[in-house]
C-alpha cells in the first residue's frame, strides 16, 4: 500500500504535496529527480522534444513562445505548485511549442511520463488538481490573447500589474509590493507590446502616483490603478 496519501492533504491543492521528502516520492515515482537551475536557464526550449513533467517546487518560471517574426510572447508566469508537460501519449515524439525559463533560481521535480500517468490513475484528488491547474492556466492564456487583440496597451498593462499583484504581491502601505521584479522588457513581453510603449506608460503611472518602482521593486497602488484604468 502507498506510503503517501494525498487524501491527508487539503483536497484540490498541489502545494502541500511538495512538503514531502524526495525519498518518499521516489518510492512512488522511480523516475523523479529534484533539479535546481539558476536564473535565466531553461527547463526546456521551444522546439525540443520533452516527454516528462516539471513540477515547480521553488521559484518562478516564464513560459514564452517565439514567433516566426522573432518576437517573444510571454504566455504565463508559473510558481510553486504549478505543473507543465504534455499529457499526450505520443508526447516523446512531439516538440515543445514554448520555452520554460527560470526568472531567478528555480527548484523543480522532473517526473517521467509513465510515472506521471500512474500517479494520475492512483490518486484521483491529485489528478483533479492537476487538470484544474492546467485548465486555469489555459484560460489565463486565452484571456491574454483576447486582450492583445482587443484592448489598448495601457489597459493590458493595468490588467497585468493587478494579476501580478494577486499572484506575487505582498501587502504594503501603498497597496502591493511585488515579490518579484520584472524589467520593462519582461513586462512588455507579458502584455504583447514594445518596451518603449510600456516604458512610457509606466513612467506616466509613476508620475500620477499609481505606482512606484526602482531597480529592485515595484509598488502598486491597486485601488488607484483600478480607478484610473477604468477596467470595464
Amino acid at each position: 500500500m502507498s506510503s503517501l496519501k494525498p487524501g491527508n492533504t487539503k483536497a484540490g491543492l498541489l502545494k502541500p504535496l511538495l512538503e514531502w521528502k524526495l525519498e518518499q516520492w521516489q518510492k512512488e515515482c522511480p523516475s523523479i529527480q529534484e533539479i535546481e537551475i539558476p536564473g535565466k536557464h531553461f527547463l526546456y526550449r521551444q522546439g525540443e522534444r520533452c516527454a516528462g513533467f516539471f513540477w515547480i517546487k521553488e521559484g518562478i518560471v516564464k513560459l514564452s513562445h517565439l514567433t516566426i517574426q522573432g518576437n517573444e510572447l510571454t504566455l504565463a508566469l508559473l510558481q510553486r505548485g504549478d505543473i507543465i508537460g504534455r499529457l499526450q501519449r505520443d508526447a516523446v515524439s512531439q516538440s515543445m511549442e514554448e520555452s520554460a525559463q527560470a526568472l531567478r533560481k528555480v527548484v523543480f521535480y522532473q517526473i517521467g511520463h509513465e510515472d506521471f500517468k500512474q500517479l494520475m490513475s492512483r490518486w484521483p484528488e491529485w489528478s483533479w488538481s492537476v487538470f484544474e491547474a492546467i485548465y486555469t492556466r489555459q484560460q489565463q492564456i486565452e484571456r491574454k490573447l483576447r486582450a492583445i487583440l482587443t484592448q489598448p496597451v495601457e489597459k493590458r498593462v493595468i490588467a497585468m500589474l493587478l494579476e501580478l499583484a494577486q499572484l506575487f504581491g505582498a501587502r504594503c502601505t501603498h497597496g502591493y509590493a511585488l515579490e518579484i521584479f520584472l524589467t520593462q522588457q519582461e513586462l512588455a513581453d507579458l502584455v504583447g507590446a514594445s518596451r518603449s510603449v510600456v516604458s512610457t506608460i509606466m513612467n506616466d503611472f509613476r508620475s500620477r502616483g499609481i505606482l512606484d518602482y526602482t531597480r529592485e521593486q515595484i509598488c502598486i497602488n491597486d485601488t488607484t490603478l483600478i480607478s484610473n484604468g477604468s477596467l470595464d
